[in-house]
């Protein structure tokens, strides 16, 4: 198998699971049946999910055999980053809005100490930094591969 071959599965895996867990984490108790969300908040999070899912099939179906196979990686690529981009831009103003990465009936933050120090993280922070690189990582390989 290629090195095309084997960042275009990898890839298309990866989209696999953000549509996957975006659909796990978000359609459930502690988001879209959180029971103090207002219902216009829960239509927006289904809203999103379904629009992460839909995004992921598309992104599947362009790393499938076809013509110009380079220029639909890069695509598939782009579009899987197109989540993260937006989960950064609310992330840095989420002081305009009012926003929280997370709340009490929801995922708390993993907690950590560190020289005598409390560290919170929260994990929607390590997972969308974990989803840059990942896809950072494919980019690179594919690219490589065609030198």
């Amino acid at each position: 198998m290629s090195l095309h071959s084997i960042a275009r599965v990898l890839l298309a895996v990866f989209c696999g699971i953000q549509g996957l867990a975006t659909a796990v984490m978000d359609l459930n108790r502690t988001h879209a049946t959180h029971p103090q969300w207002l219902g216009h908040a829960r239509f927006h999070v289904v809203w999103q999910t379904g629009t992460a899912v839909a995004l992921a099939v598309v992104e599947i179906v362009l790393l499938l055999r076809g013509p110009f196979a380079s220029e639909r990686f890069y695509l598939a690529a782009l579009l899987a980053a197109m989540p993260m981009v937006g989960f950064f831009a609310a992330l840095f103003a989420r002081r305009i809005y009012g926003g929280t990465l997370s709340d009490p009936g929801g995922i708390p933050p993993a907690r950590f100490h560190l020289r005598g120090r409390e560290f919170q993280v929260d994990m929607n922070l390590v997972t969308e930094v974990a989803g840059v690189i990942i896809v950072g990582v494919l980019v690179a390989l594919y690219r490589y591969s065609s030198s």
